[in-house]
């Protein structure tokens, strides 16, 4: 039997008036009482599911709701009571704080305009302030892309562009800032105040030019953030370089790089391209010259004439100072005067004076756009290894200079070694072979060197012999075969002469077979006479006729019994001493410049 207090229903109904005191709808009697967390837990460790008491704050602590079977509430009366952590504890009184707050309409680029925010300035946190920074870019980048599609621009086109704008967004987002202060835009929220600044910028009209005129949207995106104001002096500076006849896909290199040149003005750059037409550069060659190096754009006056002066004081004049900005612009905007120095410098100590160096910059200006330290000495280290010597670097750079820009590694080298191993040029000669014909260094392994070793190699001569003709005449390796064939088929055909002959005397190959060799031959033909290939070709006409006089006479006069034995002696010395000293023969058929250059040679090797 169960007493009053200690019956079950007692308890029930106990439990039921005091869930009814926390019954949040008096007039539902069957409502579900609020349940707290310490409510169920201290329900979950009652010992005793009876045994609640009638207080009207709390229910017992014993009391065990059908939550848990068996087995989950004998686990829970054997274990401690939990303690939350204080992350925890954080993160459930900041959401009852976020409940406790009146929740706005978000849009996606919308932020708070609540005033109660920046209330105390001082006193928010910098994450605040960072926080609310970005949601402003966020913001006008989303205006900025809409007002690009709206032009018809595409999607991707204008978020690639807006993505390279961080700058002039930033700069949207304190104008509109400052915009607050106007009476019109007083009351207008932040989106508002930044559409009507992007309109006053005309940044979309701008743009759609700029693209029109072959920018692309990086160019034009770098261009925008480096304008210091008003986005129109972008514009003005694009038709200026239009009207010095600077082409479309130059348009934006050349005010990427030419510096600090949207902070000047027309008046300033007309100055410059009237300078330069009065030294030298035709007009329509300024668009050109500008197009090449910017740099020159962004040269004062000053400057400007102490790197022209540099160049006229070495010899020069006007004519040959245009041509060489034109042939390569930067050698005037591009490297400093000390640089510049320097280099002129290191050129004289080949032997050059002042004028050659003038003239031999004048013909080849990309010397100036070469290193000293990688490139040109190196080179010099590998030819003084070679057997070339200053002499023979002299005349490299007065025949050649193109070897000087050229890459050591992977252009003389590999000419170099295809020298020595396949054409059978000797150590002891590739400098002398180098120096008398350094353009070879310059000539395709593949499609001229190696096509032309293989000609001469199937012609019977040998390798070995092959690198003496070389080393004798180095012009051989750069004929065309059209030109080899048919004197060589004259010679072996017609005029009947062994292959050793053409060994002796490779200059051969150089006279020209209508002009020279078949009219001569056949005067020796008709004189019954015979001379060797240097006597034959080398020398002017008046002296080939002398000679061929002289030998028909001889021939006369041993044909008569005349001629004595101390006469043929004489003859024979004569033709000895002639073959013991062919130079002098041989020289006779060159100009001047080219017994100049043989001269030189002789004295360098």
């Amino acid at each position: 039997m169960y007493c009053h207090h200690h019956h079950p229903l007692a308890a029930v109904a106990s439990a039921a008036a005091a869930a009814a005191d926390r019954n949040p709808n008096p007039r539902n009697p069957f409502s579900p009482p609020k349940i707290t967390p310490s409510l169920r837990l201290s329900a979950l460790q009652s010992p005793d599911p009876f045994s609640i008491s009638c207080s009207s704050t709390e229910l017992p602590e014993d009391v065990v709701f059908r939550t848990h079977n068996a087995k989950s509430t004998a686990l829970l009366r054997r274990l401690p009571k939990p303690e939350l952590r204080d992350d925890e504890m954080m993160l459930m009184e900041a959401g009852l704080s976020k409940f406790g707050q009146r929740r706005y309409h978000r849009f996606p680029g919308s932020i708070s305009v609540s005033d109660d925010q920046f209330d105390g300035i001082d006193g928010v946190d910098d994450r605040k302030v960072e926080r609310a920074i970005e949601i402003r870019r966020a913001v006008a980048a989303e205006v900025l892309k809409q007002a690009l599609r709206a032009s018809k621009l595409s999607i991707t086109y204008s978020e690639n562009l807006v993505s390279r704008l961080p700058e002039f967004v930033d700069r949207v987002i304190v104008e509109a800032a400052f915009m607050k202060r106007e009476p019109e835009f007083c009351h207008s929220t932040f989106n508002a105040r930044v559409k009507a600044c992007i309109q006053r910028s005309n940044v979309v009209p701008l743009v759609k030019w700029l693209k029109h005129n072959s920018l692309t949207y990086p160019q034009i995106g770098k261009l925008i953030c480096k304008c210091p104001g008003s986005l129109e002096c972008l514009r003005q500076m694009v038709e200026w370089l239009k009207s010095i006849h600077v082409k479309g896909e130059s348009l934006g290199s050349v005010l990427i790089k030419a510096g600090p040149v949207l902070g000047r003005t027309t008046e300033e750059l007309d100055d410059i391209v009237g300078y330069l037409e009065m030294h030298g550069v035709r007009r329509d060659w300024v668009g050109f010259v500008v197009g090449r190096c910017p740099q020159v754009l962004a040269l004062t006056m000053e400057e400007l004439d102490a790197r022209t002066r540099f160049y006229m004081d070495m010899g020069m004049n006007e004519r040959d100072f245009g041509t060489m900005v034109f042939d390569y612009p930067r050698s005037l905007g591009f490297f400093s005067l000390e640089e510049m120095n320097s280099k002129v410098n290191y050129l004289k100590e080949f032997g050059l004076g002042a004028d050659d160096v003038g003239r031999l910059l004048a013909f080849k200006p990309q010397l100036m756009g070469c290193s000293i330290e990688e490139r040109w000495k190196p080179l010099v280290k590998y030819l003084y290894y070679l057997g070339v010597r200053r002499d023979g670097m002299r005349r490299i750079l007065t025949m050649k200079p193109m070897i000087f820009c050229v890459d050591l590694e992977t252009t003389i080298v590999p000419k170099v070694i295809f020298l020595i191993t396949k054409a059978g040029v000797a150590q002891k000669d590739i400098g002398k072979v180098i120096a008398l014909e350094p353009s070879l260094l310059g000539c395709s392994i593949i499609d001229k060197l190696d096509v032309n070793v293989k000609y001469f190699l199937s012609l019977g001569v040998r390798q070995q012999l092959l690198g003496e003709m070389i080393a004798d005449f180095p012009m051989l390796l750069k004929y065309n075969l059209d030109i080899l064939r048919p004197k060589y088929r004259y010679l072996r055909r017609i005029m009947v002469r062994p292959l050793q002959d053409l060994i002796e005397f490779p200059r051969f190959f150089s006279y020209s077979l209508d002009g020279r060799i078949a009219p001569r031959h056949k005067i020796l033909v008709e004189n019954r006479i015979n001379f060797k290939l240097r006597y034959m070709l080398a020398g002017s006409n008046e002296e080939f006729s002398r000679r061929v006089e002289a030998a028909v006479e001889r021939h006369r006069r041993f044909e008569s019994g005349i001629i004595d034995n101390d006469d043929a002696d004489d003859d024979d010395s004569h033709v000895v001493e002639s073959e013991a000293h062919p130079s002098s023969l041989e020289m006779d058929g060159f100009d001047e410049s080219e017994e100049e250059n043989l001269s030189e040679v002789s004295t360098n090797f």
